[in-house]
């Protein structure tokens, strides 16, 4: 997001700036959406928008952004991106069953072959689905919890309950509620 912030703030396209550093088009592309750079391509960057590379490093959003935060705007964090994943994964999804279900109909129409990787991989989305949404009783925050306390023997409080809630992010944003500045 800085990479392209930096880059609008200029009134640069993405192939102005590929071209002023030496990188790909694609490289910006994939670096304005996040991904990793290298240190060769921070440096590129960096000479190109004039400014020492390290400035383009934008902090890691798991490691000290979320432990200064409470732990329910972590939870919240934490299930906003399953949920981003969860829409890109169904994106995905739909973009290559459907450009499979194009090749199969263009090319044997009498046997729909592409409903194999549609259900295959369908199930798989559902699966995902289920775990983001929250609707696998089993593999819940809740469950966790009880499953600790079982294993102590005893309840755990409700400050190290959302703690360790907020360490394993996987409750949904209507339980936010009923936990301590939620």
């Amino acid at each position: 997001m800085l990479i392209q912030k930096l880059r609008l703030q200029r009134g640069w396209s993405q192939e102005q700036l590929a071209e002023v550093s030496g990188l790909s088009v694609r490289t910006i592309q994939r670096l304005e959406r996040g991904q990793t750079a290298s240190v060769e391509s921070l440096k590129a960057l960096g000479a190109a928008f004039e400014i020492d590379f390290s400035d383009l490093k934008e902090p890691e959003m798991n490691s000290a952004m979320s432990q200064s935060l409470p732990a329910d705007e972590a939870l919240a964090l934490a299930h906003v991106r399953k949920l981003k994943g969860f829409y890109l994964h169904l994106a995905l999804y739909c973009i290559v069953i459907g450009f499979l279900a194009i090749v199969n109909l263009m090319t044997s129409h009498h046997y729909l072959w592409f409903l194999w990787s549609a259900s295959g991989w369908g199930i798989g989305l559902l699966v995902h689905g289920l775990r983001v949404f929250d609707r696998v009783p089993f593999l819940n925050g809740d469950w966790e919890r009880r499953q600790v306390e079982k294993y102590l023997g005893r309840e755990l409080s409700r400050q190290t309950a959302g703690v360790s809630s907020a360490a394993v992010p996987s409750t949904a944003p209507h339980d936010l509620a009923g936990r301590p500045g939620g």
